[in-house]
């Protein structure tokens, strides 16, 4: 099938407003796979969505590398005009897409620099981590990537942010980023750069509600800004908003739904041309105080290009519509929406064409090709490893399995947990030691702690994440923490996620308790910790 990009201004009013949405949909094939169906529409109503209105892009979560590039060909095939394929692969295409190279999060990287790696070499593995996600998000249909993040995690209770942000510090941040996005560059995608004004000192995840920033405008710019300032210079090619409230800046309106913020500040002040992107429209900072439809209204006026998740894509169509026919909305602000979305789809799609005397006019040749051997390469791998073993904290060794011993896992929901099958290496290396495997998650019932002695290797698997409203430990993971090492039970501690977690257990270790932290959750991780904490009988 081929495509044709229109010139703008032939397409209707509703199409244009329908190329500015971006819309969930799952990595599955089948209907019957949908994991969330409040979020993901059927197959019916997703290609009425792209073939009958025209809706301009789609997000995936979900399904392996093989079947989202299957997904990619299935989708693109329905629209008559290409579509951006987007993804939060902030760690990799195997973050979210099994069978793509999975990388620890970006904090990972202020990890090196911690413990000494030469600056020049971590902006090396920054550079890869770009690179490799792009080439594999490629071959598998997606073209574009929602990262970096570019928020400066400056408070450690972040539930949102966390491991997620390339550090601590506005410089350290900008270089990383930076980096990453140069990475990605060469490779016909797009990044984006996220969450402006800059999310990452809050407490309360913009997922569950609205966090407000209390901060002054001074401070602001000058911690939060510095990141987006780098990237905008980098020639990223999106920012994302954040479903902020900060009064120093506007009172009234998170930061999505801002014109003082979005239009004013980032568009004006920063000079930014690229595409403004609003965060997801279902999350609950937006959905639970503005209604659907007002909510993408309110966001294409503050000056966003590209609604992301409208709770009711054909109602928001159908607003802004009516929002441009009342005159709240300019009809010239659509048409330069439109005008940036084309010149990102110029970069993204591949073309010849012999006449090129008309800037949007083009046709694309057969439908992107599946080139499942760029995934997992060994090199990708290997840029893997490198970033987790300049990170990896390990202190002293386990040199023995006492009798009866016990590894006991400690996870938030084992349901969801795509790092913990029959075979990650946090199961299987201690079992072959000779440990016996425990597993505890929130759904587990309370376990009575007056049971007989056992020595305990304690794992737990820790880190800031959307939807979990908490960066902090679990009270089981506290409750198991604190019983074993009052009974003297806790032979050793790995800790996989949060650095932040890792701290609140060092000063209550003590010397003789060996302890192995990675930033990284995934078996890689698992293994490079457990390999080191075992030494000579690993």
């Amino acid at each position: 099938m081929t495509h044709l990009l229109p010139e703008p201004d032939s397409l209707s009013l509703p199409e244009q407003i329908a190329q500015m949405l971006v819309v969930r949909a799952s990595g599955y094939l089948f209907d019957h796979q949908i994991q969330y169906p409040s979020w993901e529409p059927k197959a019916d109503v997703l290609r009425h969505w792209l073939t009958d209105l025209g809706v301009g892009g789609v997000i995936l979560l979900g399904g392996s590398a093989g079947e989202i590039a299957c997904r990619c060909q299935q989708l693109q095939e329905w629209a008559a005009i290409p579509l951006f394929m987007a993804a939060d692969i902030e760690e990799g295409v195997g973050q979210r897409f099994s069978g793509a190279a999975w990388f620890p999060p970006p904090l990972a990287l202020s990890g090196m620099v911690q413990s000494g790696t030469a600056i020049e070499q971590v902006q090396q593995s920054a550079q890869a981590m770009g690179a490799w996600t792009a080439q594999e998000a490629l071959a598998i249909g997606l073209n574009w990537v929602l990262a970096p993040v570019v928020d400066v995690n400056n408070n450690p209770q972040n539930p949102v942010i966390n491991v997620r942000a390339f550090g601590e510090t506005p410089e350290l941040v900008s270089q990383l980023a930076t980096t990453f996005i140069q990475g990605a560059q060469p490779y016909p995608v797009l990044t984006t750069a996220k969450h402006f004004p800059g999310h990452g000192d809050t407490a309360t995840d913009s997922h569950l509600d609205l966090p407000v920033i209390p901060h002054d405008v001074n401070r602001i710019r000058s911690l939060e800004y510095p990141p987006f300032q780098a990237a905008i210079a980098a020639n990223v090619d999106g920012v994302m908003s954040a479903h902020l409230l900060i009064p120093a800046l506007d009172p009234e309106y998170p930061a999505t739904l801002s014109p003082k913020i979005l239009t004013g500040e980032l568009r004006q002040a920063l000079g930014f041309d690229g595409l403004i992107v609003t965060d997801a429209l279902v999350m609950g900072a937006i959905a639970n105080q503005y209604g659907d439809n007002e909510a993408a209204v309110l966001a294409v006026a503050a000056g966003a290009d590209i609604l992301m998740m409208p709770a009711d894509p054909p109602g928001a169509i159908s607003a802004v519509c009516a929002a441009v026919e009342q005159g709240r909305i300019p009809l010239e602000q659509i048409e330069a929406s439109v005008e940036r979305i084309w010149r990102a789809k110029q970069k993204i799609t591949s073309y010849e064409v012999e006449d090129t005397s008309y800037q949007h006019a083009w046709e694309t040749h057969t439908p992107l090709q599946i080139d499942l051997d760029r995934l997992g390469t060994t090199e990708a791998i290997e840029a893997t490893a490198t970033i987790l073993q300049g990170s990896n904290v390990v202190q002293g060794q386990i040199t023995s399995v006492p009798a009866h011993a016990r590894t006991l896992i400690i996870v938030d929901d084992l349901l969801d947990c795509e790092f913990l099958s029959r075979k990650a290496p946090a199961i299987d290396l201690p079992r072959k030691l000779g440990y016996q495997v425990q597993i505890v998650d929130g759904n587990t019932p309370e376990i009575l702690l007056d049971k007989e002695a056992q020595p305990t290797f304690l794992q737990l698997f820790i880190r800031g994440n959307p939807f979990r409203g908490s960066a902090q430990l679990s009270r089981k993971a506290e409750a198991w923490f604190e019983f074993l090492l009052k009974s003297g039970q806790l032979q050793a501690l790995a800790v996989y996620g949060s650095p932040y977690a890792l701290t609140q257990f060092q000063a209550q270790l003590s010397a003789e308790i060996p302890y192995g932290f990675s930033y990284g959750q995934m078996p890689l991780a698992q293994e490079s910790v457990l390999k080191e904490l075992f030494g000579e009988i690993g």
